[in-house]
């Protein structure tokens, strides 16, 4: 069994997910992955990635080997509100995006808030997530219509007013489309 330390790149068995080791405890340690997300993994999950070498069919093997055999439970029934529910949402206030808006102009927060729905939905399209809800208030309408602009030039997606029961007017669900 390897030793991790605080620092180190692991890759997860079972998952396309890679990152830094950003802390440990006893039994589990968290990662932050390349895409800015925090992740807690058990020890067995993970494996260190050394050099620019990835890991070896060997050191995956050997993991594997190490690592319980695991009791497949059944899923729980999914109930319908919650099937339908939005998987993702991202929080578009600039606020939540910035730490600061001093010294930024209008422009600047309306590209910082246009460049987070492009990551993310980047994101949602590689991880196979199919509802997103990209949160912008109510405002002007500047926002908003900037970001249907840019959902309009995507082909594999819809989008359409989210729950306004939930959102009221203040939010943008879009369905991606997956083959």
């Amino acid at each position: 069994m390897q030793k991790l330390k605080v620092g180190d790149r692991v890759a997860v068995l079972d998952e396309w997910v890679e990152g830094e080791v950003i802390r440990m405890t006893s039994k589990d340690a968290t990662i932050k992955t390349t895409d800015g997300f925090l992740f807690t993994y058990g020890f067995d999950e993970l494996v260190k990635i050394s050099g620019d070498l990835a890991v070896t069919n060997y050191e995956v093997a050997m993991a594997k080997v190490e690592k319980e055999p695991i009791v497949k439970k059944r899923p729980k029934p999914v109930k319908p509100k919650e099937r339908n529910a939005p998987k993702m949402e991202v929080d578009l206030h600039i606020h939540q995006l910035a730490s600061s808006t001093k010294g930024m102009s209008n422009f600047d927060m309306l590209n910082l808030q246009l460049e987070t729905v492009k990551r993310q939905l980047d994101f949602a399209i590689r991880r196979r997530i199919q509802k997103v809800v990209f949160i912008h208030g109510i405002g002007e309408g500047v926002l908003k219509e900037e970001l249907r602009y840019l959902l309009n030039k995507y082909d594999n997606l819809k989008f359409y007013d989210a729950e306004y029961q939930k959102y009221g007017h203040g939010a943008t669900e879009v369905y991606i489309f997956q083959n």
